[in-house]
């Protein structure tokens, strides 16, 4: 039973979702761009997908951060940090499930933030502004853009989100949990960590398997 066990909680591990931009199986990347270059180490994104995560209108999914106004630098680079762990982190294997989307077989749900991200994420964006709570689904795509629908009114987030919970819970359609776990604790994920001192989602994953 043992060796069971350990067959389906080695394939939770250092794997790479079936998802739209993923590589199959992750490794080294020589030159990632920017935010991603944290994963570059061990990564399931290419070189091109960590550049186009940085772009505002970019290729990956045609998706606009600026849908109520330009998003402040300080809010976008949370939400670019957020597509580098998406798209690169080799870690988010416990949370992978399956997905009903034709772009995509496999999503990541509840990965459970460290507390200080999801705060430091929310208090960055708290005035940025957007029409929706959930941005998975539900916009307005004619113009090959996400455009908020009609009747949509653009607030604040602090009126949208009214917690850092509520950001990091209901933005992507409950791929992230917000919890009471500090960074460092082996308990909870990262979005920033300092590569030079290692990947400390690798021993998160492991916990959680």
């Amino acid at each position: 039973a043992t060796a069971a066990v350990t067959v389906t909680r080695d394939s939770l591990l250092n794997v790479c979702m079936d998802a739209k931009h993923h590589k199959t199986e992750p490794g080294p990347e020589g030159q990632l761009y920017g935010q991603c270059v944290l994963w570059k180490d061990n990564a399931c994104c290419t070189a091109n997908t960590s550049l186009e995560a940085h772009q505002d209108q970019s290729y990956l999914y045609n998706f606009n951060w600026d849908h109520c106004g330009a998003m402040p630098e300080k809010c976008k680079r949370h939400f670019i940090q957020d597509t580098c762990l998406y798209e690169c982190s080799p870690n988010l294997g416990p949370w992978i499930d399956q997905a009903d989307t034709s772009w995509r077989k496999e999503r990541i749900r509840d990965v459970p933030l460290c507390q200080e991200d999801c705060e430091q994420w929310w208090e960055d964006c708290q005035d940025a502004v957007t029409c929706k709570v959930n941005w998975h689904k539900g916009w307005n795509w004619t113009t090959g853009t996400n455009q908020c629908p009609k009747g949509a009114m653009c607030q604040k987030f602090k009126f949208v989100f009214p917690t850092a919970a509520a950001l990091c819970e209901q933005v992507w359609s409950g791929s992230y949990r917000y919890t009471s776990h500090h960074r460092g604790s082996g308990r909870c994920i990262q979005m920033w960590f300092d590569p030079a001192q290692g990947n400390p989602n690798v021993e998160v994953a492991q916990y959680y398997a």
